[in-house]
C-alpha cells in the first residue's frame, strides 16, 4: 500500500473533531478537513461520519513530518461504494397519520404565514439600509 499523493485507498475513521476526521490508512493516521468530506456545506461532521467507518479517501497531501492531509469530496465516483440509507417509513407514516387533514392544513398555513413574514421583514430591512435618493 503506497501512501503517495494521488493515491485512493480505503481507510477507517478513528477521530471526529469539530473541523475533521483523523483517518487510519496504511498503519499511519491523516485528516480529512471538513471541507474535504462533501461539496455541500457541512455544518455538523457528525452527521456524515461516525468513528469506525470505512471510508474511501484520496491522498491530497504529505508533509516533511509525515503528516497527510486527505480528501473523500475527490474520490472519484466510481471508486466509492455507496452504502444504503435505512429509512424507516412506519415512522413517517406515523407522524403524518396522527394528524387530521384539516389539522396539516392549519399547521401548514401557520408556518407558510411565518416564513412569508420572515422574508418580508428581510425585505424591509435591505430597503431602509439602502441608499437614498436626493
Amino acid at each position: 500500500m503506497t501512501l503517495q499523493v494521488g493515491s485512493i485507498l480505503e481507510g477507517t475513521v478513528v477521530n471526529i473533531t469539530n473541523f475533521g476526521a483523523f483517518v487510519e490508512v496504511g498503519g499511519k493516521t491523516g485528516l480529512v478537513h471538513i471541507s474535504e468530506i462533501s461539496n455541500a456545506y457541512i455544518k455538523d461532521i457528525k452527521k456524515h461520519l461516525k468513528e469506525q467507518d470505512k471510508v474511501k479517501v484520496k491522498v491530497i497531501g504529505v508533509d516533511d513530518n509525515g503528516r497527510m492531509s486527505l480528501s473523500i469530496r475527490q474520490v472519484p465516483a466510481d471508486k466509492v461504494s455507496q452504502k444504503p440509507v435505512e429509512i424507516d417509513w412506519d415512522k413517517e407514516k406515523r407522524k403524518t397519520s396522527s394528524l387530521s387533514f384539516e389539522d396539516m392544513m392549519s399547521k401548514f398555513t401557520k408556518e407558510s404565514e411565518e416564513k412569508m413574514q420572515d422574508l418580508k421583514r428581510g425585505q424591509d430591512s435591505k430597503r431602509k439600509g439602502g441608499y437614498s435618493k436626493r
